[in-house]
């Protein structure tokens, strides 16, 4: 296998990581896509933001999938913490910004195979179904060792394997880590009355957030304290069922817990820098943020956008994908949207932690601002549907 170059690799074979690969390859670059595939029973779902379904359309892939995926149109922020500073409900509707939708909820299962379909339909782009043992940067190339004692070298490594990367490790590039005291459940369910809208319940453990699936179904994500999420956890899907309603306040009517549940903690964590010696990080690799806002893997997808922008631009040009000049491009167009994104994630997050009354009051106000001044509510929802700062080719509907 040694002896078959590449121009570029990826590393990790979930959504980030694919779309990387699709991106190079579909822009002329010979890529290999090196991991293992990610188990078919991931029950999460994905919130995928206007931009990153504009990329997704440019590449060929949205529509393998766009039957699978609800509208977001409307989204609610209901304060259910039960404080003496309760913000008003705050709605926002994607009409206010000539929009059809804000995005689409999407089973991850579905997303990860219409990128599959298309990863295969690329004569140039290879896929190695196998485990990266070992990542190494050198002066001319990197090269990933396989599992098997196979390998591969290219100009240009893409790491997207997650927050234990091997290839963060191999540029020598750190991890700042910031764990919450609290865990996520996530399940889909069904439930007997029609959805309208994305609900989001703010509560004094987190957010409780319903996003609407196709047909009566949606998706839930459920922030709570570590011990109470485990308990709920232990509870069969009857029991979870009742708790789900109480907490909805009966919006969805019956609730049907569907079977598959995930649970973890929650942590907030950034690369220090996102490209260093011939390897660009791209999704967990380089950022976690909290299930809070569909921030995640929206951000991973710019990426992913992004590193396929200035890669295809060098290949074109007959320059060195991995150079220096290509990595601090990368690392300077990411590192404000994530920087901020993350930010503004962990901000509302440790606001609904607080008993720290003033605090409390400063959210509220916020929450009311937006929902009295027009121009204010639609700026915020541009940015958050859209970052003017950050959007590569792709997010635009441009070919690379």
């Amino acid at each position: 296998m040694s002896d078959t170059p590449v121009s570029a690799i990826v590393v990790g074979r979930g959504p980030a990581g694919l779309t990387a690969a699709i991106a190079l390859a579909a822009g002329g670059v010979d890529t290999a896509l090196v991991g293992k595939p990610i188990p078919v029973q991931d029950n999460r779902t994905t919130a995928l933001l206007a931009g990153s379904v504009t990329a997704l359309t440019t590449l060929g892939i949205w529509e393998y999938c766009a039957d699978h995926s609800a509208p977001l149109r409307v989204m609610r922020i209901v304060d259910d913490t039960g404080r003496l500073w309760r913000a008003p409900e705050v709605k926002f509707d994607a009409h206010e910004i000539e929009l059809d939708a804000f995005g689409y909820n999407i089973e991850n299962r579905h997303l990860v195979a219409a990128l599959d379909r298309r990863a295969r339909e690329l004569s140039n782009l290879r896929i190695v179904d196998g485990e990266a043992l070992g990542v190494t940067a050198h002066e001319r190339r990197a090269t990933v060792t396989l599992k098997g004692g196979d390998a591969l070298a290219a100009q240009l490594i893409v790491g997207a394997d997650g927050r234990r990367s091997l290839c963060r490790d191999a540029a020598g590039i750190g991890f700042n880590e910031d764990n919450y005291a609290q865990a996520a459940l996530t399940l889909c369910l069904k439930h007997s009355r029609p959805h309208h809208d994305t609900t989001e319940f703010h509560t004094p453990s987190g957010p409780f957030t319903l996003v609407p699936l196709p047909g009566n179904r949606s998706s839930l994500v459920w922030v709570l304290d570590p011990t109470e999420a485990d308990d709920l956890d232990g509870l069969d899907d009857i029991e979870l069922a009742v708790e789900v309603e109480r907490m909805s306040h009966s919006i969805l009517g019956k609730i049907e817990v569907e079977p598959g549940r995930g649970l973890f903690p929650l942590a907030r964590a950034s690369a220090t820098r996102f490209a260093a010696n011939r390897i660009a990080l791209v999704g967990e690799a380089a950022h976690v943020i909290p299930p809070i806002g569909a921030q995640g893997l929206n951000l991973g997808l710019r990426d992913a956008a992004a590193i396929g922008e200035l890669a295809v631009e060098a290949h074109r040009a007959g320059r060195d994908l991995g150079a220096i000049n290509v990595l601090v491009a990368y690392d300077k167009m990411r590192c404000t949207d994530v920087g901020t994104r993350s930010f503004a994630v962990d901000m509302l997050n440790r606001s609904l932690l607080t008993d720290f009354l003033p605090l409390q009051g400063v959210r509220g106000l916020g929450l009311y601002a937006l929902d009295r001044i027009g121009p204010l509510r639609r700026v915020l929802m541009r940015e958050g549907v859209a970052p003017r700062a950050a959007q590569p080719k792709l997010m635009r509907g441009e070919a690379l």
